[in-house]
């Protein structure tokens, strides 16, 4: 099958599959519009959450969009972010065939759930990130390190930029400017694939539970920072609820992988609680943003100082089912994770998308939701004594891919200098198709999925969850 009917095909999946969606609204519990910007209850894992600012430093790069065509011309270079709670980042992209929005925000993100999670090329992306402006200043340096003429602040930043999307994007792309090109060309030449960094603050599991008079728990710390703070329950002087250590001393700092439990007393009425634990430190090179609205990918470049945190909850009941529920995208799978586990004497049962599950006592299972590439997803989960978790995000697992030659797709990036290079709404054609590729099983699956939706129900896969182990 030719590229550009089989990106044809995965057009007719995408709209079928967004049209089952908003069809099926109450029967399979996710709808298609947009997570509101500010609104990341239920799916921040932990780290920095920050705003974009624009593209405040680039040059000019050229994009090789077939043979005939003209080359198209785009901005390449550095963007700025707000993070909450103060202090900046800088990013570059690692999806250019998508939009930004200009204000969207973005959640700091494991690579798994990114694009880069099935990137064999990833490490190299975070190896030029460390060699390359801005984490090197000194233009003189690298410019004779990579064997190129005269550089500045927009020059490198155009030249690896482009370097990053030969490996994030797989694009055939190149600098405008002749030394920018010879450094893209050196960092391609001599990249490496280094690991993933650690989160700059996480918490898992974020969820717990257990009954009155125990120590819930463990949840471990991930962080980057030599040490976090440890904040308590906010009404933790009349409930009695602390956090402790596994031996039941009170803690107020932690480092990585220290375990917090949440001490409830004896005597406490049936209920929750939460803990955060923050830093103030530089949030680590190669971390992924993903945006909480369909915006451009990012990958982190540098950092100020900025404030960073993670939260978790702990829920108890004297007797019935005491449920923890939490939820993360899983892109090998392409859908979001919906995991239960309940401690507590009798079944937890609970409906999600239209469907009703059972975790027995003491278990804990994984419901995994398929979600279509690049829609909006909204999970609710209700649950005894008026429990209930809300998971909103956006499924951007992929790139949107190089358009094929004769197709009428146009690159997303825009053209405008400032305040970013952004068109102002998604594309909506192409995001099926997989980069470099012509195989129609991706798109087969889509329409599989899409007929499953519109026919009135939804596939769920539940599977035992294996133990958990910390991946950063």
């Amino acid at each position: 099958m030719g590229r550009s009917k089989g990106r044809g095909l995965a057009r007719a999946a995408a709209a079928m599959l967004a049209t089952g969606l908003v069809a099926a609204g109450t029967i399979v519990g996710a709808t298609a519009a947009s997570a509101a910007p500010g609104d990341e209850s239920g799916q921040h894992q932990g780290g920095a959450v920050a705003t974009l600012d624009g593209l405040k430093t680039y040059g000019t790069a050229q994009l090789n969009t077939g043979k005939g065509k003209k080359p198209q011309e785009l901005p390449a270079g550095l963007f700025e972010m707000k993070v909450d709670g103060g202090g900046t980042i800088q990013t570059y992209c690692i999806d250019f065939h998508t939009p930004t929005k200009d204000g969207a925000k973005y959640l700091e993100t494991p690579w798994d759930q990114s694009s880069l999670g099935a990137n064999s090329d990833a490490g190299k992306v975070r190896w030029i990130l460390q060699h390359s402006y801005p984490q090197v200043n000194d233009f003189d340096a690298l410019a004779k390190q990579a064997g190129t003429g005269q550089l500045d602040a927009k020059t490198a930043a155009a030249g690896t930029q482009v370097a990053i999307w030969r490996f994030s994007d797989k694009a055939d792309v190149t600098a405008k400017d002749e030394n920018a090109e010879k450094l893209a060309d050196w960092l391609e030449a001599n990249a490496e694939n280094v690991a993933e960094p650690k989160a700059s603050v996480g918490l898992s599991p974020a969820a717990v539970s257990g009954k009155a008079g125990e120590k819930l728990g463990p949840i471990t710390v991930h962080t980057d920072a030599g040490q976090v703070s440890v904040a308590p329950p906010a009404d933790a002087a009349a409930s009695g609820v602390q956090v402790t250590d596994k031996d039941g001393k009170p803690l107020t700092e932690a480092a990585d992988g220290s375990d917090l439990y949440f001490s409830v007393p004896d005597d406490a009425t049936d209920g929750s609680a939460s803990l955060t634990v923050q830093a103030t430190t530089s949030v680590p090179v190669g971390r992924v943003f993903a945006g909480l609205i369909k915006s451009q990918t990012m990958i982190l470049a540098g950092s100020s100082e900025s404030t960073v945190s993670a939260t978790a909850t702990a829920t108890w009941a004297e007797k019935g089912a005491v449920p923890a529920v939490t939820a993360e995208k899983n892109c090998a799978k392409g859908g979001v994770d919906i995991t239960a586990s309940n401690t507590g004497d009798e079944a937890f049962t609970f409906e999600l998308a239209g469907t009703e599950h059972t975790i027995p006592a003491g278990e804990t299972r994984t419901v995994t939701v398929p979600v279509g590439e690049d829609e909006a997803y909204d999970f609710t989960i209700t649950g005894p004594g008026g429990f209930t978790k809300n998971f909103k995000g956006v499924l951007d697992c992929e790139t949107a891919g190089t358009p094929a030659p004769g197709d009428d797709t146009t690159t997303q990036t825009g053209s405008e200098p400032s305040p970013a290079p952004a068109a102002s709404t998604p594309a909506t054609e192409g995001d099926l198709a997989a980069t470099g590729g012509s195989s129609a099983t991706p798109v087969i699956a889509g329409v599989a999925i899409a007929l499953v939706v519109l026919g009135g129900g939804a596939v769920f896969l539940l599977r035992r969850k294996k133990p958990q182990t910390s991946g950063e």
